[in-house]
């Protein structure tokens, strides 16, 4: 902290700051609106208008976040596996002077970013009146995702041992858009649950992938990665198994055995 009273943080040890990165009031100014926004201001807003027809906006942003996720997978591919800037065996933050630092901080911001490009998604439900799918699960996934990359930032640096999980977070995003994308175009997508069953399933399997790599970090007793912050990682990876885990029991669990059930009636 170089201005205590400015609350101003330097991203561990790195002179290059990124906007919305540094001070901390920039990013909860951010998810302090938007929280407002989602929960109570947008809903009055609402209250006696007719909900917004933004099936073009739509459409525009879904194909936004496939190209970005997109190129942000290539290129992190690129940056493991052609560069080879990382020991895949003990994924560590690059030293300053590294020739490739250029990449992994861009790499690493760029997937920072896009965790409030993602907040779009709530303002355009709420525009919508699709106040339903404003559910505790989807605000405090996309919340906490800011402000755990905005901790993970400032404190351990641009880049290190969470390159994988955010990278397989990437692929799942762009499978996640493509199907809201195809869901926004076409009316038969929209009505499959198969979609919807199986891209929860998907995130689940993120998650459970994601831990097993921490744990396996864990038991490498040389590797110098965060304890602290694998196992706030960890915390976050339960928390998100538990909260996609029972939002998949009640919308395909449930409803299959009270159908089930009625039959045998």
């Amino acid at each position: 902290m170089d201005e205590i009273g400015n609350i101003t943080l330097t991203v561990s040890g790195d002179p290059v700051q990124f906007p919305l990165m540094g001070s901390p009031w920039p990013p909860m100014m951010v998810l302090g609106t938007y929280l407002v926004f989602v929960l109570k201001a947008g809903r009055m807003i609402m209250e006696n208008r007719k909900p917004f027809d933004l099936r073009g906006v739509i459409k525009v942003y879904n194909i936004v976040q496939i190209v970005y996720n997109s190129v942000a997978l290539m290129a992190a591919l690129y940056f493991l596996f052609v560069l080879k800037a990382y020991d895949l065996n003990c994924i560590q933050r690059l030293p300053l002077d590294h020739e490739h630092k250029n990449w992994e901080r861009l790499l690493a911001y760029s997937y920072y970013f896009n965790k409030y490009m993602d907040l779009t998604e709530t303002l355009i439900f709420v525009m919508r009146k699709k106040y339903r799918q404003v559910s505790f699960l989807h605000v405090f996934h996309h919340t906490i995702m800011c402000v755990f990359g905005y901790v993970y930032i400032t404190f351990s640096g641009y880049g290190g041992f969470l390159f994988p999980v955010c990278l397989l977070n990437v692929a799942v995003h762009i499978i996640m858009y493509t199907y809201y994308y195809l869901s926004s175009v076409s009316a038969k997508v929209q009505a499959s649950l198969w979609w919807k069953k199986y891209l929860t399933i998907v995130q689940l399997v993120q998650f459970f992938l994601a831990i097993l790599y921490l744990i396996n970090t864990l038991r490498q007793p040389n590797c110098d990665a965060s304890r602290t912050v694998i196992y706030m990682s960890m915390l976050l990876g339960v928390a998100f198994i538990m909260l996609f885990g029972n939002f998949y029991v009640k919308a395909y669990v449930l409803p299959g055995r009270r159908k089930s059930q009625a039959k045998v009636q």
